[in-house]
């Protein structure tokens, strides 16, 4: 098991890993999975825009992309993230940085697990798991 955590064409390293890192294991083993490799990529928006385009042939930015390489029981995969994004992100909806990081980070890690967020339903059942896990962080 590693979670690790590294950034692309921009430096960034998140403040508290160790915290964060504690936590991710925490909700996964909450979910009745075993952490497996996961990496989080710090990105630009540009960079993101890129794998958004070429992997998942949607143009239009966002905050988070998750790879899966999940296998049985043991959750693994690569959680990109852009920095820009959640930066404008926190301030557009006033809430702390690290607050919006942990949110974005969070999504992507419940994508991993095998939530997703395409319909009406599965949005919803999305933000339940955020918010039951942020209040929990």
């Amino acid at each position: 098991m590693a979670i690790s955590q590294t950034s692309v064409d921009l430096l960034f390293q998140y403040k508290n890993f160790t915290g964060l890192k504690n936590w991710l294991i925490r909700v996964i083993e909450n979910e009745n999975f075993i952490p497996g490799s996961i990496t989080v990529v710090y990105t630009s928006d540009e960079y993101l825009l890129s794998v958004n385009r070429k992997f998942l042939r949607r143009n239009y930015y966002t905050d988070v992309i998750s790879f899966n390489y999940s296998e049985g029981k043991y959750i693994s995969g690569d959680i990109l993230i852009s920095i820009e994004r959640i930066s404008d992100n926190s301030r557009k909806y006033g809430i702390g940085f690290y607050d919006e990081t942990d949110r974005v980070i969070l999504h992507g890690l419940l994508h991993l697990i095998g939530y997703n967020d395409s319909g009406l339903e599965e949005k919803k059942k999305m933000r339940e798991k955020e918010s039951y896990y942020l209040k929990r962080r």
